[in-house]
C-alpha cells in the first residue's frame, strides 16, 4: 500500500476540477487580452471565476487578484503594502512560511523597515497583549500573521488581531494559504485587508492562487508589462489555472461540512492511535479546537534511527514531511519547531490529511509505525 498524508504540501487534482479545465488546454486557446470571439470567450471564463470566488468569500470581484500562487501573492501583499503607504515598522511572527518572513526581513536588511517578532507561546498562539504593544508604541503597522500554521496547524484568533489592527490604524495581511477551502470564510467579517490564496492546497491545480485586497486599501501595481488584473499583475492569465482555482473552492464549499468531519476524525483517530501505542509521543502546536484540522504534527521520542524516520516512512509506503515542502531540500531543520523551542534532537513528522485518504490507510501508517519504534501491534 502506498499512502499520501502530505496534503498540506500539495493536494490531488479533484477530477471535477480537471474537466472544468481541459477545453481551456485545446479548444478555448485565445488570449483574453484579444478583442475578437477567441479572446472574449477566454476573458469570460475569468471574469465568471473572479465572481465565483468572490461570491463564496463574500467580497466584490474587483477585490480578487489572480496570481502564481500563495509566494507571490504574499509578496505582492507585503512589498506593495509598504511601498505604496509609506509604512516604515512591520510585525510577524517566527514561525511565518518563508515566503513572509523571508520577504520582510529582505525589506529590513534594505533599510525599508523596521521589523518586530510578536511573541508566540510553545504552542504557536500569538500573545495579542505584545501585539497591542508593539502596535501602540510604533508608527502605523503593516501586520502579516498566518491564519493557521502550516507545519503545526495552530489557528490564529484572526477577527481579534483585525480588531486590534483596525484599533491602531495598521495593515494587516493573512496568509491563508492552509485554511482556504478548509472553512467557510467571509473575509469582511475577518477584519484582513489582504488575504493570500493557492489552488494546490485544496484540489486545485498548482501554479495558480489569489490576492485579496480589501477595497478601503490601495497597493501599486507588482508586475509591470501588461494592463492585466486590471494593470495590478501584468502577464497574460493562466485560464486553465483560473477556472480550476474556481472550480476547486466551489467543489469545497459545497462539500465542507463533510469533508470537515471526515478528516477530524481521521486525524483524531491517528492521534490516539500513535500516542497509545508510541509513549512519550507529543503533538506540537495546538489541540483540536484550536487546531487546523487537516495537520497533526507528532514530535516522537529520540531513537538511535531518529534522523531516518521520514526516509523510512518513505520507503515503507507512507509520504510525510517533517515541516515546510517549500525548504524540504534544506538540512537546517524545521524554523517553526525552532521557533517554538521544540527539541530538535526528537523527531518530528507533519501528517496532512485530504477527503481522499481513509480509515485503513491511517491504520496502515501507524503499524509503520509501530515497527519502526519496535512497538507490538494487537489486532
Amino acid at each position: 500500500m502506498k499512502v499520501y498524508l502530505d496534503n498540506a504540501a500539495t493536494t490531488k487534482l479533484d477530477d471535477e476540477v480537471f474537466e472544468a479545465m481541459l477545453p481551456y488546454f485545446k479548444e478555448e486557446f485565445g488570449n483574453p487580452s484579444s478583442i475578437h470571439a477567441f479572446g472574449r470567450r477566454t476573458r469570460s471564463a475569468i471574469e465568471t471565476a473572479r465572481k465565483n470566488v468572490a461570491k463564496l468569500l463574500g467580497v466584490t470581484p474587483a477585490e480578487i487578484f489572480f496570481t502564481s500562487g500563495g509566494t507571490e501573492a504574499d509578496n505582492m501583499a507585503i512589498v506593495q503594502s509598504i511601498s505604496t503607504h509609506n509604512i516604515k515598522h512591520a510585525i510577524t511572527s517566527r514561525i511565518e512560511h518563508h515566503a513572509v518572513e523571508h520577504t520582510l526581513q529582505v525589506m529590513e536588511k534594505e533599510g525599508k523597515i523596521k521589523l518586530s517578532w510578536v511573541n508566540i507561546d510553545k504552542k504557536g498562539n500569538v500573545d495579542l497583549a505584545h501585539l497591542e504593544e508593539l502596535l501602540k508604541n510604533n508608527e502605523r503597522s503593516f501586520v502579516s500573521l498566518m491564519h493557521a500554521n502550516n507545519e503545526i496547524g495552530t489557528l490564529l484568533p484572526v477577527k481579534k488581531v483585525g480588531e486590534l489592527c483596525e484599533k491602531h490604524n495598521a495593515i494587516f495581511h493573512s496568509d491563508t494559504v492552509q485554511t482556504m477551502g478548509h472553512y467557510n470564510m467571509n473575509l469582511p467579517d475577518m477584519k484582513v485587508h489582504l488575504v493570500t490564496c493557492a489552488a494546490h492546497k485544496f484540489h486545485g491545480p498548482k501554479g495558480v492562487g489569489f490576492l485579496y485586497i480589501n477595497h478601503a486599501i490601495k497597493i501599486n501595481p507588482f508586475i509591470h508589462g501588461g494592463a492585466q488584473e486590471r494593470n495590478m499583475r501584468g502577464g497574460t492569465e493562466n485560464i486553465a489555472g483560473i477556472v480550476g482555482l474556481s472550480k476547486a473552492l466551489e467543489i469545497c464549499f459545497r462539500e465542507m461540512e463533510e469533508h470537515q468531519k471526515h478528516i477530524r476524525g481521521l486525524k483524531t483517530y491517528m492521534r490516539e492511535q500513535i500516542q497509545s501505542l508510541i509513549p512519550g509521543t507529543e503533538i506540537n502546536g495546538e489541540d483540536d479546537a484550536h487546531s487546523l484540522y487537516t495537520v497533526l504534527n507528532c514530535c516522537f521520542p529520540k531513537t538511535e534511527n531518529a534522523e531516518m524516520l521520514l526516509f523510512s516512512l518513505d520507503i515503507a509506503g507512507v509520504a510525510a514531511s517533517g515541516g515546510s515542502a517549500c525548504s524540504s531540500g534544506s538540512n537546517q531543520g524545521s524554523h517553526v519547531l525552532k521557533g517554538l523551542g521544540i527539541d530538535m534532537e526528537r523527531p518530528s513528522v507533519r501528517f496532512s490529511f485530504s477527503k481522499f485518504n481513509t480509515k485503513e490507510e491511517v491504520d496502515f501508517v501507524v503499524k509503520k509505525l509501530a515497527e519502526l519504534f519496535a512497538v507490538k501491534v494487537t489486532a
